[in-house]
Protein backbone atom coordinates (compact mmCIF):
# COMPACT_ATOMS: atom_id res chain seq x y z
CA UNK A 1 0.00 0.00 0.00
CA UNK A 2 1.26 3.56 -1.10
CA UNK A 3 0.51 6.27 1.53
CA UNK A 4 0.75 10.31 0.26
CA UNK A 5 1.54 13.14 2.08
CA UNK A 6 1.71 16.83 0.18
CA UNK A 7 5.36 16.19 -0.15
CA UNK A 8 6.11 12.09 0.07
CA UNK A 9 5.16 8.91 -0.70
CA UNK A 10 5.79 6.17 2.01
CA UNK A 11 5.20 2.28 1.15
CA UNK A 12 3.61 -0.14 3.69
CA UNK A 13 5.06 -3.72 2.14
CA UNK A 14 2.75 -5.60 4.84
CA UNK A 15 0.26 -5.42 7.65
CA UNK A 16 2.68 -4.88 10.93
CA UNK A 17 5.04 -3.51 9.41
CA UNK A 18 6.60 0.80 9.26
CA UNK A 19 6.23 2.54 6.37
CA UNK A 20 9.19 3.43 4.38
CA UNK A 21 9.70 6.47 2.32
CA UNK A 22 9.47 5.54 -1.64
CA UNK A 23 9.30 9.20 -3.68
CA UNK A 24 9.83 12.63 -1.95
CA UNK A 25 8.70 15.74 -3.77
CA UNK A 26 6.81 18.98 -3.36
CA UNK A 27 3.35 19.40 -4.36
CA UNK A 28 2.03 15.42 -4.41
CA UNK A 29 -1.55 15.46 -5.59
CA UNK A 30 -2.98 11.90 -6.64
CA UNK A 31 -0.95 8.38 -6.25
CA UNK A 32 -1.60 4.98 -7.76
CA UNK A 33 0.13 1.74 -6.95
CA UNK A 34 0.07 -0.92 -9.93
CA UNK A 35 1.44 -4.28 -8.43
CA UNK A 36 5.36 -3.63 -10.21
CA UNK A 37 4.80 0.18 -10.39
CA UNK A 38 3.57 3.32 -8.89
CA UNK A 39 2.32 6.71 -10.40
CA UNK A 40 2.71 9.81 -8.75
CA UNK A 41 0.80 12.94 -9.72
CA UNK A 42 2.21 15.99 -9.26
CA UNK A 43 0.96 19.73 -9.28
CA UNK A 44 3.63 21.40 -11.50
CA UNK A 45 1.66 18.68 -14.33
CA UNK A 46 4.29 16.27 -14.03
CA UNK A 47 4.15 12.37 -13.38
CA UNK A 48 6.56 10.95 -11.70
CA UNK A 49 6.99 7.01 -12.52
CA UNK A 50 8.32 5.06 -9.85
CA UNK A 51 9.96 1.42 -10.41
CA UNK A 52 13.17 0.22 -8.93
CA UNK A 53 15.38 3.34 -8.21
CA UNK A 54 15.06 6.73 -9.64
CA UNK A 55 11.92 8.02 -10.46
CA UNK A 56 11.32 8.69 -14.31
CA UNK A 57 9.47 11.75 -15.03
CA UNK A 58 7.14 12.14 -17.53
CA UNK A 59 5.33 15.90 -18.83
CA UNK A 60 1.87 15.13 -20.69
CA UNK A 61 0.53 18.24 -22.42
CA UNK A 62 -2.77 18.13 -20.69
CA UNK A 63 -3.44 21.92 -21.68
CA UNK A 64 -3.37 25.08 -19.57
CA UNK A 65 -5.48 24.77 -16.44
CA UNK A 66 -6.19 21.19 -16.05
CA UNK A 67 -5.22 19.30 -13.30
CA UNK A 68 -5.07 15.25 -12.31
CA UNK A 69 -7.53 14.37 -10.09
CA UNK A 70 -7.52 10.63 -10.82
CA UNK A 71 -5.33 8.62 -12.06
CA UNK A 72 -5.96 3.95 -12.69
CA UNK A 73 -3.53 2.26 -14.02
CA UNK A 74 -4.89 -0.05 -16.80
CA UNK A 75 -1.51 -2.06 -17.60
CA UNK A 76 2.20 -1.71 -16.67
CA UNK A 77 4.07 -2.87 -19.28
CA UNK A 78 3.75 -0.91 -21.23
CA UNK A 79 2.46 1.30 -18.88
CA UNK A 80 -0.75 2.24 -20.14
CA UNK A 81 -2.69 5.06 -18.02
CA UNK A 82 -6.17 7.11 -17.19
CA UNK A 83 -6.37 10.41 -16.25
CA UNK A 84 -9.36 11.87 -14.80
CA UNK A 85 -9.02 15.71 -14.50
CA UNK A 86 -10.30 19.11 -13.21
CA UNK A 87 -12.39 20.31 -15.70
CA UNK A 88 -13.53 17.49 -16.20
CA UNK A 89 -11.83 15.18 -19.03
CA UNK A 90 -10.26 11.67 -19.55
CA UNK A 91 -6.78 11.39 -21.20
CA UNK A 92 -4.90 8.32 -22.25
CA UNK A 93 -1.38 8.34 -20.96
CA UNK A 94 1.22 5.76 -22.56
CA UNK A 95 4.80 6.51 -22.40
CA UNK A 96 5.13 6.14 -26.18
CA UNK A 97 2.15 8.72 -27.27
CA UNK A 98 2.27 10.86 -24.47
CA UNK A 99 -1.22 12.10 -23.10
CA UNK A 100 -4.39 11.93 -25.46
CA UNK A 101 -7.87 13.30 -24.73
CA UNK A 102 -10.78 11.09 -24.98
CA UNK A 103 -13.39 13.43 -27.15
CA UNK A 104 -15.82 10.42 -27.09
CA UNK A 105 -15.62 11.25 -23.23
CA UNK A 106 -15.83 14.87 -24.00
CA UNK A 107 -18.98 14.91 -26.20
CA UNK A 108 -21.47 13.29 -23.69
CA UNK A 109 -24.76 14.95 -24.11
CA UNK A 110 -25.32 14.86 -19.89
CA UNK A 111 -21.62 17.27 -19.53
CA UNK A 112 -24.23 20.30 -20.01
CA UNK A 113 -25.69 19.02 -16.60
CA UNK A 114 -22.32 18.76 -14.74
CA UNK A 115 -21.68 21.24 -11.76
CA UNK A 116 -20.33 22.32 -8.65
CA UNK A 117 -22.25 23.78 -5.61
CA UNK A 118 -19.31 26.67 -5.31
CA UNK A 119 -19.57 27.56 -8.98
CA UNK A 120 -16.26 26.41 -9.96
CA UNK A 121 -15.32 23.64 -12.67
CA UNK A 122 -16.79 20.02 -12.19
CA UNK A 123 -14.02 17.05 -11.94
CA UNK A 124 -13.47 13.28 -12.32
CA UNK A 125 -12.91 12.54 -9.03
CA UNK A 126 -12.26 9.37 -9.28
CA UNK A 127 -11.32 6.26 -11.72
CA UNK A 128 -12.60 2.51 -10.88
CA UNK A 129 -11.70 -0.28 -13.29
CA UNK A 130 -12.78 -3.70 -13.37
CA UNK A 131 -10.36 -6.84 -14.68
CA UNK A 132 -12.24 -7.38 -17.71
CA UNK A 133 -12.21 -3.81 -18.66
CA UNK A 134 -15.45 -1.78 -17.41
CA UNK A 135 -14.25 1.36 -16.13
CA UNK A 136 -16.28 3.68 -14.44
CA UNK A 137 -15.50 8.10 -14.20
CA UNK A 138 -16.95 9.61 -11.25
CA UNK A 139 -18.01 13.61 -11.94
CA UNK A 140 -18.18 15.65 -9.30
CA UNK A 141 -20.76 16.51 -9.70
CA UNK A 142 -23.17 14.73 -12.42
CA UNK A 143 -23.20 10.64 -11.32
CA UNK A 144 -21.08 8.47 -12.84
CA UNK A 145 -19.94 7.38 -16.59
CA UNK A 146 -19.19 3.94 -17.43
CA UNK A 147 -16.49 2.67 -20.23
CA UNK A 148 -17.18 -1.09 -21.45
CA UNK A 149 -13.75 -0.67 -23.73
CA UNK A 150 -10.76 0.47 -21.31
CA UNK A 151 -12.02 4.16 -21.78
CA UNK A 152 -12.22 4.35 -24.84
CA UNK A 153 -16.37 4.82 -25.41
CA UNK A 154 -18.19 6.30 -22.78
CA UNK A 155 -21.64 6.62 -21.18
CA UNK A 156 -23.72 7.42 -18.03
CA UNK A 157 -24.76 4.73 -15.65
CA UNK A 158 -29.22 4.99 -14.97
CA UNK A 159 -29.28 8.35 -12.93
CA UNK A 160 -31.04 6.49 -10.18
CA UNK A 161 -28.35 7.30 -7.48
CA UNK A 162 -27.62 10.17 -5.89
CA UNK A 163 -25.76 12.69 -8.57
CA UNK A 164 -23.28 14.05 -5.96
CA UNK A 165 -20.89 10.89 -6.31
CA UNK A 166 -17.39 11.66 -3.75
CA UNK A 167 -15.78 8.19 -4.82
CA UNK A 168 -16.89 5.03 -7.13
CA UNK A 169 -15.39 1.74 -6.59
CA UNK A 170 -14.96 -2.08 -7.74
CA UNK A 171 -13.96 -5.43 -7.04
CA UNK A 172 -11.90 -7.93 -8.69
CA UNK A 173 -14.00 -10.67 -7.38
CA UNK A 174 -17.45 -9.36 -8.64
CA UNK A 175 -17.13 -7.68 -12.13
CA UNK A 176 -20.57 -6.55 -12.20
CA UNK A 177 -20.76 -5.07 -9.17
CA UNK A 178 -19.81 -1.42 -8.74
CA UNK A 179 -19.88 1.03 -5.37
CA UNK A 180 -20.45 4.68 -5.06
CA UNK A 181 -20.87 7.19 -2.09
CA UNK A 182 -22.40 9.90 -2.15
CA UNK A 183 -23.50 12.31 -0.46
CA UNK A 184 -26.46 10.76 0.64
CA UNK A 185 -24.06 7.88 1.68
CA UNK A 186 -23.50 4.21 -0.29
CA UNK A 187 -25.64 2.91 -3.47
CA UNK A 188 -24.23 -0.28 -4.66
CA UNK A 189 -25.39 -2.05 -8.59
CA UNK A 190 -24.98 -5.75 -9.16
CA UNK A 191 -25.47 -5.02 -12.99
CA UNK A 192 -22.53 -2.78 -14.06
CA UNK A 193 -24.76 0.31 -13.04
CA UNK A 194 -27.98 -0.30 -14.90
CA UNK A 195 -29.63 -0.52 -11.76
CA UNK A 196 -28.92 0.78 -8.10
CA UNK A 197 -29.41 -0.72 -4.74
CA UNK A 198 -29.90 2.49 -2.18
CA UNK A 199 -27.65 1.35 0.84
CA UNK A 200 -27.39 4.23 2.61
CA UNK A 201 -30.87 3.58 5.10
CA UNK A 202 -29.11 2.37 7.70
CA UNK A 203 -26.74 4.78 7.65
CA UNK A 204 -29.06 7.11 7.94
CA UNK A 205 -28.26 8.38 4.40
CA UNK A 206 -25.47 11.13 5.92
CA UNK A 207 -23.10 12.81 3.61
CA UNK A 208 -20.39 10.21 2.42
CA UNK A 209 -16.71 10.96 1.13
CA UNK A 210 -14.45 7.04 0.96
CA UNK A 211 -15.00 3.86 0.03
CA UNK A 212 -13.21 0.81 -0.51
CA UNK A 213 -13.97 -2.68 -1.13
CA UNK A 214 -12.49 -5.99 0.12
CA UNK A 215 -10.36 -7.63 -3.08
CA UNK A 216 -11.89 -11.30 -2.58
CA UNK A 217 -15.04 -10.55 -0.63
CA UNK A 218 -17.21 -8.25 -2.62
CA UNK A 219 -19.58 -8.31 0.15
CA UNK A 220 -16.87 -6.37 2.66
CA UNK A 221 -17.03 -3.10 2.40
CA UNK A 222 -15.58 0.77 4.27
CA UNK A 223 -16.95 3.99 4.18
CA UNK A 224 -17.09 7.19 5.73
CA UNK A 225 -19.77 9.21 6.57
CA UNK A 226 -20.21 12.90 8.50
CA UNK A 227 -22.87 15.52 8.98
CA UNK A 228 -21.95 17.14 5.94
CA UNK A 229 -19.34 18.41 3.82
CA UNK A 230 -18.30 21.56 6.38
CA UNK A 231 -18.38 23.09 9.56
CA UNK A 232 -15.64 23.21 12.69
CA UNK A 233 -17.14 19.60 13.61
CA UNK A 234 -18.68 17.08 10.99
CA UNK A 235 -18.39 14.18 13.37
CA UNK A 236 -16.80 11.73 10.67
CA UNK A 237 -17.25 8.07 11.21
CA UNK A 238 -15.81 4.66 9.90
CA UNK A 239 -18.64 1.72 8.65
CA UNK A 240 -18.37 -1.71 8.33
CA UNK A 241 -20.40 -4.15 6.68
CA UNK A 242 -20.63 -7.91 5.42
CA UNK A 243 -23.60 -7.84 3.69
CA UNK A 244 -23.11 -5.16 1.09
CA UNK A 245 -24.41 -2.42 2.74
CA UNK A 246 -27.64 -4.36 3.99
CA UNK A 247 -26.48 -3.59 7.91
CA UNK A 248 -23.66 -1.28 8.86
CA UNK A 249 -21.38 -1.08 12.22
CA UNK A 250 -19.67 1.86 13.12
CA UNK A 251 -15.94 1.23 13.45
CA UNK A 252 -15.03 2.65 16.97
CA UNK A 253 -13.27 0.59 18.56
CA UNK A 254 -9.41 1.26 18.81
CA UNK A 255 -10.33 4.22 15.49
CA UNK A 256 -12.05 7.50 16.62
CA UNK A 257 -15.77 8.05 17.18
CA UNK A 258 -16.02 10.50 15.74
CA UNK A 259 -13.63 13.31 13.45
CA UNK A 260 -13.96 16.80 13.24
CA UNK A 261 -13.58 16.72 9.71
CA UNK A 262 -14.61 14.10 6.41
CA UNK A 263 -12.83 11.01 6.39
CA UNK A 264 -12.29 12.18 2.77
CA UNK A 265 -12.32 10.34 -0.90
CA UNK A 266 -8.90 7.88 -0.93
CA UNK A 267 -8.41 8.09 2.78
CA UNK A 268 -9.93 4.36 3.58
CA UNK A 269 -8.43 1.66 1.81
CA UNK A 270 -8.63 -2.50 2.07
CA UNK A 271 -5.48 -4.70 1.13
CA UNK A 272 -5.78 -7.88 -0.28
CA UNK A 273 -5.22 -10.07 3.06
CA UNK A 274 -8.80 -8.48 4.22
CA UNK A 275 -6.96 -5.62 6.53
CA UNK A 276 -8.73 -2.51 6.33
CA UNK A 277 -6.92 0.79 6.66
CA UNK A 278 -8.14 4.70 7.61
CA UNK A 279 -6.39 8.01 7.73
CA UNK A 280 -7.25 10.62 10.30
CA UNK A 281 -4.78 13.80 9.66
CA UNK A 282 -1.54 12.39 10.58
CA UNK A 283 -2.75 9.25 12.02
CA UNK A 284 -2.99 5.75 10.06
CA UNK A 285 -5.35 3.21 11.28
CA UNK A 286 -5.42 -0.68 10.26
CA UNK A 287 -8.37 -3.44 11.47
CA UNK A 288 -9.90 -6.22 9.70
CA UNK A 289 -12.27 -4.79 7.44
CA UNK A 290 -14.97 -7.51 8.53
CA UNK A 291 -14.75 -7.21 12.42
CA UNK A 292 -12.58 -6.95 15.15
CA UNK A 293 -11.02 -3.67 16.93
CA UNK A 294 -8.57 -1.35 15.02
CA UNK A 295 -5.70 0.57 16.08
CA UNK A 296 -3.49 3.26 15.44
CA UNK A 297 -0.67 1.65 13.25
CA UNK A 298 1.25 4.73 12.49
CA UNK A 299 2.18 8.84 12.83
CA UNK A 300 3.00 10.50 9.44
CA UNK A 301 4.94 13.68 9.25
CA UNK A 302 2.85 15.67 7.78
CA UNK A 303 -1.43 15.06 6.66
CA UNK A 304 -2.03 11.60 4.68
CA UNK A 305 -3.81 12.77 1.30
CA UNK A 306 -4.22 9.42 -0.49
CA UNK A 307 -4.41 6.06 -0.06
CA UNK A 308 -3.23 3.99 -2.80
CA UNK A 309 -3.65 -0.07 -3.05
CA UNK A 310 -2.55 -2.51 -6.19
CA UNK A 311 -5.46 -4.09 -7.41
Amino acid sequence: MLIATSDAVYELEKAGGTPGKRFEAPGIRRVAEGRHRALVALEDGRLALLKGGRPRYLEPDLGEGVEVTALLILAEDPLEVLLGTEPPHVYRLTVERGAERCGVFDALHVRSGWHTPWGGPPAVRSLAGTPDGTVYADIHVGSIMVSADRGTTWAPVTPDLNEDVHQVATCPAAPDRVYANTARAVHVSDDRGKTWQDRGGKLGRRYGRAIAVHPARPAVLLASTSDGPHGDNVHGGLFGTTNAGKTWSQVTDGFPAATRENIDTFHVAVTADGTGWASVGEALYTGQAASGPWRKAWEAPDAIRMLSVAP
